[in-house]
């Protein structure tokens, strides 16, 4: 009787720690669901569906759980039999990062993974918007073991990104609607008629919101400014300002202080600064150019070394500190080059005049001059102010004629710094650099600035010849201050450094490589070398341009801090942007802190100019946008007259929504929407960069070249719709 007694104990524990398991295991899995998702409440069968449970034990299992949190006071009993946990919200601020009109992002930095929020639980936040979201955590709303990313809802909207937007404008009787270009802003902007400040329909304008979203309601605007007839190219071109933030023209106080500034070179100033004027010296810039940052001396020694000096516009000695034109430099940061026009950092009395090396004239320079022997090595260098004589202005195509022929006026010394330049080119290359010769296009435009032809932009000798000695100034710069005076701590200074790209992003572009039969090593110090071999390798394949494009992707965004991080495209420990202040702030400021350091001045606290580095930065990102934008733009234009026309491709972007394809003799890119792809069934395999049919199991992958028939083209959305032939 007692053994039997002692079974039963010894199967009741068995039963009873069984039970236990599956209790504590069920207690963690509820309290993390109702945790995850404090605003909401749960039935006891709400609960279970989203655990995915559904027999009788886990029925009473949960019901006893939650009598048990409840009594813990971790959870609150509330009517209906509902459920909610007592822990409280936790709210972190992000920004909005609209997807499309079911969902869009929070992004912030206290987060290691986007918060994903459905259109309804937005609050009206746009894209942009600086919001207070409440995370559900991750898999909410999924079973056991969901690896789902964290979802959530906005409480409160804190910051509105912009006030002012871009549309087309489509009127009732009774009132107007503006459908704003932004393509992440998915809802039209009501207009009364006494607000829409003549714009009629059709009219593309500037509208200023004047009451928010609420609820159902959409958000009231007044047009502030009209643009011109939907299509026009003024108008779209001003739109595309508009819709980035960007200046549409100096303000006065600007233009008259530029006014003001005189143009004569005094004998006093010319004393305090290196003359250069009696050496040979020249500038080599587009066709088209107006503003000429850098000019080229070059004289050979009695030593026998060649002396290079790279001049630069002295643009300091005219932008001083604490003028409206210095803030104004500043809050643009960067020049923006359109399809059909610049939007300069500085009014044209300084960019096209004062500042610019313009040939026959006495100009003011920041120098940086070397003694270097035929290979290119560098036995002496000097920084300092200077003042030069531009004998000569050359188009790259001049330039690249004298190499070439080896002919002309000036052939001797272009020849003589191209070698020098080669050699140079070989060395950075030897170290590592990167190799990306992408291509550019550019637009000859009629009358009306309407495209009638897209042209490749072709590098050649002449090019690389500036690019080199340009970067060569950059990178001695940053190495001089650096290493200035050989302190423990550092000068404070502007750097221009670009990270280490991501192992995985590194790992999944080496996976699409090998498609192509390419190997790519992944590890840090074989990264860059196996990059320069592939670029080397794919040079005039068919697969050159898409394998280059990745490989840029692949790369981390090079940008403006104090901190000497390095350049890993560049190969160089020490980089900063020296050589074109007429047209980017960061050089303005790399002239300021070089003139300080070389008077003797102590090292300024980095704080200030560290905030000026993300200024930049951001700046330099919207001016890249904007100019893609218009060149889009320009694409879709072109495109628009050659619908039905067929063309051949190269697909470069494979989604769930659709295949992206270049097309090879125009590099427009346009979309063959998967719901058009109505041979059959498409899934889109994300590792693998393809969709594949699931009938015919036929692949269309990344790279592969296509023929295209152009099918529709939108320029309000700036997109081309292509299908396959």
């Amino acid at each position: 009787m007692a053994k039997q007694n002692n079974k039963q104990k010894t199967r009741s524990r068995s039963k009873n720690k069984k039970t236990n398991n599956i209790d504590s295991e069920l207690l963690s899995l509820v309290t993390n669901l109702l945790n995850a998702n404090v605003s909401r409440a749960f039935t006891a069968r709400q609960i279970m569906k989203q655990l995915s449970l559904s027999n009788k034990a886990a029925k009473v299992a949960v019901h006893q759980i939650l009598d048990t949190l409840v009594k813990q006071d971790k959870v609150r009993s509330l009517p209906k039999g509902k459920y909610q946990s007592t822990k409280e919200p936790e709210y972190i601020l992000g920004t909005v990062d609209a997807v499309n009109p079911r969902f869009a992002f929070i992004v912030s930095d206290e987060l290691e993974e986007d918060i994903k929020v459905e259109s309804d639980a937005l609050m009206n936040a746009w894209d942009g918007d600086t919001v207070k979201v409440l995370s559900y955590g991750p898999g909410h709303s999924a079973g056991r073991g969901s690896t789902r990313r964290p979802e959530g809802e906005v409480i409160e909207v804190v910051e509105r990104a912009r006030e002012e937007f871009v549309g087309r404008v489509e009127m009732s009787a009774r009132y107007g609607f503006v459908i704003p270009d932004f393509r992440k802003l998915h809802e039209d902007i009501y207009v009364r008629l006494d607000d829409l400040n003549g714009a009629k329909h059709g009219d593309k304008v500037i509208v200023q919101v004047t009451e928010w979203p609420f609820q159902d309601r959409n958000a009231v605007g007044k047009v502030t400014r009209v643009l011109g007839k939907a299509g026009e190219h003024q108008a779209e071109m001003h739109s595309i300002i508009a819709e980035f933030g960007l200046p549409f023209d100096f303000p006065k106080s600007v233009e008259q202080e530029a006014d003001k500034i005189r143009a004569n070179i005094t004998k006093k100033e010319i004393a305090k600064r290196r003359d250069f004027r009696q050496v040979t010296t020249f500038t080599i810039d587009p066709v088209d150019a107006k503003d000429f940052d850098d000019a080229l001396s070059i004289q050979k020694l009695d030593n026998g070394l060649w002396e290079i000096g790279v001049h630069i516009a002295d643009v300091t000695h005219y932008l001083q500190l604490d003028t409206a034109l210095e803030e104004e430099a500043q809050e643009r940061a960067t020049s923006v080059y359109l399809v059909d026009r610049v939007i300069p950092m500085l009014p044209e009395k300084l960019s096209n005049e004062l500042c610019s090396l313009r040939p026959e004239e006495e100009k003011l320079t920041f120098s940086a001059v070397f003694e270097m022997n035929e290979e290119g090595q560098i036995k002496k260098e000097w920084f300092g102010r200077t003042v030069i004589y531009s004998d000569r202005r050359f188009a790259y195509e001049e330039a690249q004629e004298r190499i070439d022929t080896q002919q002309g006026d000036f052939a001797e010394e272009i020849i003589q710094l191209n070698n020098l330049a080669k050699n140079i080119r070989d060395e950075r290359f030897g170290q590592g650099a990167i190799s990306f010769e992408t291509t550019e296009v550019r637009f000859r435009l009629d009358e009306d600035g309407t495209p009638i032809e897209v042209i490749p932009k072709v590098r050649v000798d002449a090019h690389k010849l500036i690019e080199e000695f340009m970067l060569l100034a950059n990178k001695r710069v940053a190495e001089f201050i650096y290493h200035y005076q050989n302190k423990k701590e550092k000068n404070t200074f502007i750097y221009r450094v670009h990270d280490y790209p991501n192992v995985e992003k590194v790992a999944d572009f080496a996976q699409f490589a090998q498609r192509f039969g390419y190997k790519l090593h992944t590890t840090d110090d074989k990264i860059s070398n196996s990059i320069n071999e592939l670029m080397v390798a794919v040079e005039g394949k068919p697969e050159q341009d898409i394998l280059q494009s990745i490989a840029i992707r692949t790369m981390a965004k090079a940008i403006y801090t104090t901190e000497a991080k390095g350049h890993f495209g560049l190969a160089f420990k020490h980089y900063s942007h020296f050589t074109s202040p007429i047209r980017r702030y960061p050089d303005v400021m790399t002239h300021r802190l070089l003139a300080h350091y070389l008077n003797g001045g102590k090292s300024p606290d980095a704080e200030p100019y560290e905030k000026l580095c993300e200024h930049s930065s951001e700046r330099e990102k919207r001016a890249a946008d904007a100019e893609r934008a218009s060149i889009k733009y320009k694409q879709v234009e072109y495109m628009a007259k050659r619908e039905q026309q067929e063309f051949d491709g190269i697909v470069s972007g494979v989604t769930e929504w659709g295949v992206y394809v270049e097309m090879v003799q125009s590099k427009c890119e346009g979309m063959v929407r998967m719901a058009d792809m109505n041979d059959d069934y498409y899934e889109f395999d994300a590792q693998n960069f393809r969709v594949i049919g699931r009938r015919r199991k036929r692949i269309i992958a990344l790279g592969d070249k296509v023929k295209v028939k152009v099918i529709n083209t939108d320029l309000d959305r700036r997109t081309i719709d292509l299908e396959f032939v």
